[in-house]
């Protein structure tokens, strides 16, 4: 079978089904489409299920997940906050829109997260907090992270956008800052369509959240403070509270299909798991001879119908979007990590035949460049 004639295989895949197409018809035929009865139900059920039994507020996008949450903490001008390079520019444009100062910080080669070393020499006298990603779907190491803030006396965030389910020793991500936030994007391990949870360690900082997200108000027309409109509608959570009975099962079978790619990829750094930490594989992520990393991802796609992700092949301090926040700023190890790195497909709708072919594929486009 020639390579044109193959299915592709795609880096990551949506999974909805009829279960989903149902929830949305019952909520269009109730009359309640905004912000209602099924957000209300999905905050509850998300918090018990994802973010060690915390208190959750809905809205609708991990992006307004973070800036709200990070208002609420009060962050602002004059502020810093440390996060990382390597991630999606998410993170720090969430602290920049709240005239804070992103600062980035090194992330630790093995499991691409905040390094606690680094951090800890970021840190100035406007330093407030520290908000690591727990990305791909590893846990940050919570534990030293929390040793520099502790030394500092900095509060601590988490962007868990990546990370549904994910723990770091035996404790959920999203149960360890003073906020964290989950991302619903199509892609994610689980969607809502489109939208995002902020997981509160106060009632305070989640009084805050639903009035930022509602214009100001708690009560129609009392607006209490200056808000924004970043509610999310009772389609995409009726999609989300069905993914999330689903969200298990789909972890599992992503954990066993990194569990084979583990075993029979050769000639590539296999992503480690920390003895603390359960990876719940948002990502699948392989470093590869930076010289050689183009290539191999163009002929997987070309000569095997294997799609792949680059993620991030521009570390944000190197955007163009952010650079007035890191001008001269080295960062070793995110600039190493940022032309090694490669992203392939575990997501649950992969068959036998195609986590074969996936080998097939790196294997074979590695050797070749050997």
């Amino acid at each position: 079978m020639s390579a044109e004639s193959l299915p592709f295989i795609p880096p990551a895949k949506p999974i909805v089904g009829d279960d989903e197409r149902a929830a949305v018809d019952r909520v269009m035929r109730s009359g309640m489409i905004a912000q209602g009865p099924e957000v209300a139900a999905f905050e509850q059920e998300f918090g018990a299920a994802v973010a060690g039994g915390r208190t959750t507020v809905a809205v609708n996008s991990g992006t307004s997940a973070l800036h709200l949450g990070l208002l609420a903490a009060g962050i602002g001008p004059g502020d810093e906050v440390i996060v990382p390079s390597f991630t999606f520019a998410a993170t720090a444009n969430s602290v920049a829109l709240t005239g804070a100062t992103p600062v980035f910080a090194d992330v630790e080669p093995d499991y691409f997260c905040l390094d606690a070393e680094s951090v800890r020499a970021a840190v100035t006298e406007r330093t407030v907090a520290i908000m690591p990603v727990h990305l791909y779907g590893h846990p940050a190491d919570v534990d030293a992270l929390r040793a520099v803030a502790d030394e500092h006396g900095l509060r601590l965030f988490e962007d868990a956008a990546q990370a549904h389910l994910a723990t770091w020793k035996g404790a959920q991500v999203g149960s360890f800052g003073d906020f964290a936030m989950f991302s619903l994007y199509p892609t994610k391990n689980m969607t809502s369509g489109e939208g995002g949870m902020v997981s509160c360690a106060t009632e305070e900082i989640a009084r805050t959240v639903r009035l930022l997200r509602n214009q100001g108000m708690e009560r129609q027309y009392a607006n209490e403070v200056v808000g924004f409109n970043a509610r999310m509608t009772d389609i995409h959570a009726a999609i989300g509270r069905v993914q999330l009975t689903k969200v298990e099962g789909w972890t599992k079978v992503r954990q066993e299909n990194a569990a084979y790619l583990d075993a029979h990829l050769e000639g590539v750094v296999v992503p480690p798991v920390a003895d603390d930490a359960t990876h719940v594989y948002h990502q699948y992520t392989i470093k590869v001879d930076g010289d050689e990393r183009d290539r191999i991802v163009a002929a997987m796609r070309e000569e095997h119908q294997v799609g792949s992700g680059v993620y991030y092949p521009i570390p944000n301090h190197q955007l163009a979007s952010l650079t007035r926040y890191a001008e001269g700023l080295e960062l070793p190890v995110t600039q190493q990590v940022a032309r090694e790195v490669i992203s392939l497909p575990v997501h649950p709708s992969l068959g036998e035949a195609d986590l074969e072919r996936i080998v097939t594929a790196v294997n074979t486009t590695v050797r070749a460049g050997a």
